[in-house]
């Protein structure tokens, strides 16, 4: 799946790298705690979360994760942007629920971790 078919189903802002938008990602993986994100060792992730701060770009960048979905309205700082273009991740805004954004991409065809 596109990274760009993943902003439409969670009525998605993309903030920054829309250049990485035709990507593929084929797991999600939904978490606000970071340190059970960094034990995930797969490929083509994308990570929802409701914690917008350095942490998750972070922890994106660790990971190699190509994009972020940040639920619940929150926002992305310009630091959290600066770190994601350097490092080519895509990060999304959702007013979705962590719940609600997981449901819908699961339906999509979206693979969990587990």
């Amino acid at each position: 799946m596109k990274i760009e078919e993943l902003v439409k189903a969670v009525e998605g802002n993309v903030v920054c790298c829309h250049e990485n938008l035709k990507r593929d990602v084929e797991l999600a993986f939904a978490s606000d705690l970071m340190s059970d994100v960094l034990t995930v060792q797969v490929d083509k992730l994308v990570l929802l979360t409701g914690l917008a701060n350095m942490q998750a770009v972070r922890t994106a960048e660790m990971s190699d994760l190509p994009a972020v979905i940040f639920v619940r309205n929150k926002t992305v700082s310009e630091d959290m942007i600066r770190l994601a273009e350097d490092n080519g991740i895509v990060l999304i805004e959702s007013p979705y629920t962590l719940y609600r954004a997981s449901g819908v991409l699961y339906t999509m065809g979206l693979k969990p971790v587990y």
